[in-house]
């Protein structure tokens, strides 16, 4: 090889012995991202900094020059939307209930304000219903937030990894002009809603018992309606995984879900606490999560998260108006 030939390929040689730890951490870091994390990092992030710019914005339009009150305002991470949760809007009808019967001439609200207890007749409703409600809940629920079309009427207060153990210590819910999150309960304390959707439980399947899980569940049912006095608490089942996946072995398994669902309905009383089930809108005949309906045998794909929305939809309690 002639002199310089063998000069050129010295360098090239260094070159590659110098790049080659970052090309390789590089390749390492694209296959996590695209099939271990489905390049969450980047979205999460991308949606934290958007709204944290919005929220400094809206604060602004509201209040030139001065600091806004808590609206929220997270991204996926743990997130909220502006508007909601400030109280209901006056003369809001959020759906006819059964039988054409108005809501306020409903029989079974009581004085407060509340179901009787008695078998829910649910009604039907708009997108609207949801506007004084929070959605509380894992990864799963940030999939409600980032594609159920509900980011701009409903807050939601969600992170991946939530569990019923770290539901009121997290500090995942945005605080608007601020780097400093607040927990569930500081924001619960701060905002005010008329109906909680609460959905947690697959994080939770390889840690404790099912007894264990429901009496966590049951204490954090009561200080939810603490902390809202106004509202009703809608207790979601956990959604199933596919067959495929419940069959792998691990704990994330089908029948520990419907084991840990049968405990926590029995949370539901009927007047102020309700269970919903939305597996049979996402479910096969095998009983698992629809195949086609997923990217991971657990989360649903981002055009079927309509599907739990419009079961939603279709059960929902009348409230008297206030």
């Amino acid at each position: 090889m002639a002199p310089a030939a063998q000069e050129r390929y010295g360098i090239t040689v260094k070159r590659i012995k110098k790049w080659s730890f970052l090309i390789l951490l590089m390749g390492f870091g694209l296959i996590y991202l695209s099939w271990v994390d489905h390049w969450g990092f980047y979205t999460e992030t991308y949606g934290r900094v958007k709204q944290f710019c919005r929220s400094l914005f809206l604060a602004e339009e509201a209040h030139p020059g001065e600091p806004s009150a808590s609206f929220g305002g997270d991204a996926p991470g743990g997130m909220q939307t502006a508007g909601a949760g400030e109280g209901e809007p006056e003369g809001q009808t959020p759906g006819d209930a059964p039988d054409g019967q108005e809501q306020t001439g409903n029989s079974h609200v009581t004085e407060e304000g509340f179901w009787d207890g008695s078998e829910p007749a649910y009604m039907t409703v708009e997108d609207d219903y949801f506007s004084d409600a929070v959605f509380i809940g894992d990864s799963r629920t940030v999939g409600m937030f980032e594609y159920g079309g509900l980011e701009q009427i409903t807050t939601f207060y969600a992170s991946k990894g939530l569990t019923i153990y770290k539901l009121f210590d997290s500090r995942i819910v945005d605080v608007p002009g601020q780097l400093q999150k607040q927990t569930i309960e500081e924001a619960l304390s701060n905002n005010r809603f008329r109906k909680i959707y609460l959905m947690v439980g697959i994080n939770e399947m390889g840690t404790g018992t099912v007894e264990t899980f429901a009496a966590k569940y049951g204490e954090a049912v009561n200080r939810l309606l603490e902390l809202q006095p106004d509202a009703i608490l809608y207790i979601q089942a956990i959604l199933k995984v596919t067959t495929e996946r419940s069959a792998q072995g691990d704990y994330i398994n089908n029948e520990g879900i419907e084991a840990r669902n049968e405990a926590i309905s029995q949370l539901a009383d009927n007047k102020r606490v309700f269970y919903l089930d939305a597996n049979p809108a996402v479910c096969d005949e095998t009983g698992g999560m629809e195949p086609s309906y997923t990217f991971d045998g657990v989360h649903l794909k981002a055009q079927y998260i309509g599907l739990w929305k419009e079961y939603l939809k279709a059960h929902a309690i009348a409230l008297s108006e206030e």
